[in-house]
């Protein structure tokens, strides 16, 4: 398998970054969320079909990882959009998969298998 490739192991991917071997979950959500990298976001999303991550992508995300690392907890959306400086419209856009879904694991949040 080439680097930046995933191999599957049972349920799991596991992808090898800068020589590392990174673990996602069934649904592409980190396994240890200190293992993230904006490389490893630029794969997954690809794998969601977005060609390539922005500045304001990478603003974003940077933002809900940051406050989730300090809070323990995703941002709420009041705070997400100022910390952006865009519309809940304009994020939506940027994120086809969905804000709750596609931000928080393109950030390497956990997995919260009630969030859809």
């Amino acid at each position: 398998m080439g680097e930046d490739q995933p191999h599957t192991t049972s349920v799991r991917r596991v992808y090898t970054i800068n020589g590392r071997d990174v673990v996602v979950d069934e649904d592409g959500f980190l396994v240890k969320p200190e293992a993230w990298s904006e490389k490893l976001a630029e794969i997954l999303a690809r794998e969601d079909g977005l060609t390539e991550l922005t500045e304001v992508h990478l603003r974003i995300l940077r933002f809900v990882r940051t406050h989730y690392l300090t809070n323990g907890k995703a941002p709420l959306n009041s705070e997400l959009k100022k910390a952006a400086a865009l519309t809940m419209a304009e994020i939506h856009a940027c994120f086809p998969g969905g804000i709750r879904k596609s931000t928080r694991r393109l950030a390497g949040l956990p997995n919260l298998k009630g969030c859809a």
